[in-house]
């Protein structure tokens, strides 16, 4: 039995909290107006906190964390003000601990009602990563181990984007053949910002880049799913995420995406049409007309 803390009360939260208990761990929730006390003993410590608030929660927990201390990224997202992935931001906030990343297609409804989910748990080393992922593993929540952590953050990262697009599409009424096609070519999209930033190409084939992907681009569940579908119905921007009442993760993180798509040279039209239309306040179907427009060129490209 090991001592797990999780830091985050909500959905995903309570259902780790779920998973790590029936697997037999001693488990403590932490929240914002816990003690930080509460990890100092723990074995691991689970983020299940927005991206976004991942460095404030991470800056008031440092000195409670004990060196070597693996720290599962449970978030989805970049930091907006930064531009760094969640591993880079417990690197700068918490250097002595180890940056783990946990990722796949699952909803925490799924999960509590002990619904068949695989996830991914990627760690700096398979060795520690096969060891937390026999540690939460439940006949009904499956982990696998990587030793790929970037890859896995990027695929959880940009799927809630690309989400945002295939909702948009249903708002609008553009069909299955419509969103097929988004979500095959955002799949690519993902496939070469991976490779560009040095992930391995076979992580964005698995369930954190893929398996992410094709969820959270087909169910209500899905939080950017529904958000995109809001604002193909016409809805507003402020609108749409008042409607949803959580974090929509994909909303915060693609201005960074874009921007760090063009930092890149990395070709990601659709992520860039969902930029524009939230951030910069663009017209989707002017949006949709630009990504049919693009001139025709070879499906399989380096």
């Amino acid at each position: 039995m090991s001592r797990i803390a999780i830091a985050g009360a909500g959905a995903w939260g309570r259902a780790l909290a779920f998973v790590a208990t029936e697997a037999g761990h001693d488990v403590r929730v932490w929240s914002r107006n816990g003690d930080a006390r509460a990890v100092a003993d723990a074995d691991a410590l689970i983020l299940a906190i927005p991206a976004q608030a991942c460095r404030e929660v991470l800056t008031i927990l440092s000195s409670a964390i004990p060196p070597g201390l693996p720290i599962i990224i449970a978030a989805k997202g970049i930091e907006r003000s930064s531009g760094l992935l969640l591993n880079d931001v417990v690197a700068a906030t918490v250097p002595k601990a180890r940056a783990f990343v946990l990722s796949g297609p699952s909803f925490a409804a799924d999960v509590l009602r002990r619904l068949p989910t695989a996830v991914t748990l990627a760690a700096p080393t398979i060795d520690e990563a096969t060891r937390w992922a026999t540690e939460l593993t439940l006949p009904f929540f499956r982990v696998y181990a990587s030793d790929d952590v970037l890859g896995v953050e990027i695929a959880g990262a940009l799927k809630n984007v690309l989400a945002i697009a295939a909702g948009l599409s249903d708002g609008r009424g553009l069909g299955d053949s419509a969103r097929a096609a988004l979500t095959a070519r955002g799949f690519a999209e993902l496939t070469r910002f991976g490779r560009k930033l040095g992930a391995n190409p076979e992580t964005m084939t698995g369930l954190s880049g893929l398996g992410d992907l094709l969820l959270t681009c087909s169910s209500r569940q899905s939080r950017n799913y529904a958000f995109g579908r809001a604002l193909g119905e016409g809805k507003t921007v402020a609108q749409a995420l008042a409607e949803a009442s959580v974090v929509v993760e994909g909303a915060h993180t693609a201005a960074i995406a874009a921007s760090l798509a063009r930092k890149h040279d990395v070709d990601m039209p659709i992520v860039m049409a969902v930029h524009a239309i939230i951030d910069a306040g663009a017209n989707p179907d002017d949006e949709i007309a630009r990504l049919l427009a693009r001139p025709v060129r070879a499906e399989i490209r380096d």
